[in-house]
């Protein structure tokens, strides 16, 4: 080999030598910026970041839509929003991303999402296995089922009737194992059909692939409205064959950001129980009422800032969002789902929306 030669291959080598060498250099720059986090606590990382990351539903009728232009609504997306007006003093600041049911859990504990609002039902396994807390229940819902009437059934029909039938739900859930449980239950057999998204599922029992569908009654009686099937499609039994209470998720050991969550639902409670409203609420007599007065942060003894809010947080979710009337009202009446004589009734007025007092004494 002449002197030529091996000097080029002598610089080449030192070109490949270098060029990794940046390679490695930006790989671990990466890895230094994936961990720069570490250590942070949700809000900290949130605020850092200028916005929040709701995860939400692929789809679910008053409760996590979509418009043409891109715009999300819905009773899970407004708690969304109020999350963010509690934080940035702005609803707007929230990022969305749709997950299915089996995604959803594990999106959470890879930190793709701060908190999740997707009709989320709180269980013992979820609560305990999977890394996750649950904040208050926003909506009280139970698992019901859902045939035609040309094929015999009605409101009074019950899981026996459903013998060796086709039944569709998505994957994942406690859908799939309250059906199967409940069926055994009755001494009866179904064919269980599952999928990813309960979209899938609507379309499958449309196309006449399945018998029943199932899921929380809520969700069957929004996909009943936007098909306009009322007189063909029947939901029952009356009383639903399980308990779903519904509502935030977030990871496990991080008080303050539980904190942040639960009082944002707490405090659209509460404001509706006062009927403070988006449109009264500056109008609000606050010294009549010290408990708005500190949850609003005009009285003496707010807890916002403590939390690592601004004192304002909760009136910004009032007046930006509304109280859980208003968020209730808005997404869910429209297709039939109403409050009044309820488990989403007011406590007060037999129902199980309830919150603590907002205070600022600790009484021993």
């Amino acid at each position: 080999m002449n002197k030529k030669a091996i000097v080029f291959l002598l610089v080449f080598a030192m070109v490949i030598v270098a060029c990794g060498d940046t390679t490695d250099d930006a790989a671990v720059e990466a890895t230094e910026e994936e961990h720069d986090h570490e250590g942070e606590s949700t809000l900290e990382q949130v605020q850092e970041r200028g916005f929040l990351k709701c995860g939400v539903s692929t789809g679910a009728t008053g409760f996590t839509e979509v418009g043409d232009d891109g715009s999300y609504s819905g009773f899970d997306v407004d708690y969304c929003y109020a999350v963010a007006a509690a934080i940035f003093g702005d609803y707007s600041k929230v990022e969305f991303k749709q997950l299915t049911s089996a995604e959803r859990f594990t999106a959470l504990s890879a930190g793709e999402i701060d908190v999740l609002i997707r009709n989320t039902t709180w269980t013992q396994s979820r609560d305990t296995e999977l890394g996750n807390d649950f904040g208050p229940t926003t909506y009280y819902d139970g698992q019901q089922l859902m045939g035609r009437v040309a094929d015999g059934l009605s409101n009074s029909s019950t899981v026996a009737d459903i013998d060796g039938l086709r039944v569709c739900t998505n994957a994942g859930t406690t859908t799939e194992k309250n059906i199967t449980e409940r069926v055994g239950l009755a001494g009866g057999t179904i064919q269980l059909i599952t999928v990813e998204a309960f979209s899938e599922a609507i379309d499958k029992f449309i196309a006449g692939e399945c018998d029943i569908v199932t899921t929380d009654g809520s969700g069957l009686v929004g996909r009943r409205a936007v098909n306009d099937a009322l007189n063909d499609w029947v939901i029952f039994p009356t009383s639903p064959i399980s308990k779903e209470p519904l509502g935030p998720t977030y990871r496990s050991n991080d008080s303050q950001w539980a904190d942040i969550v639960n009082w944002t639902v707490y405090a659209t409670i509460i404001a509706d129980e006062y009927g403070v409203t988006a449109a009264n609420v500056d109008s609000a007599d606050l010294e009549a009422n010290p408990e708005l007065g500190r949850l609003f942060g005009a009285n003496d003894g707010e807890l916002q800032t403590k939390m690592g809010l601004s004192a304002d947080a909760y009136y910004n979710v009032i007046k930006q969002v509304g109280n859980y009337d208003e968020i209730f009202s808005r997404n869910l009446n429209p297709l039939g789902l109403f409050r009044e004589g309820g488990d989403n009734d007011r406590w007060v007025d037999g129902g199980l929306i309830y919150a603590p007092p907002a205070l600022s004494l600790i009484h021993i």
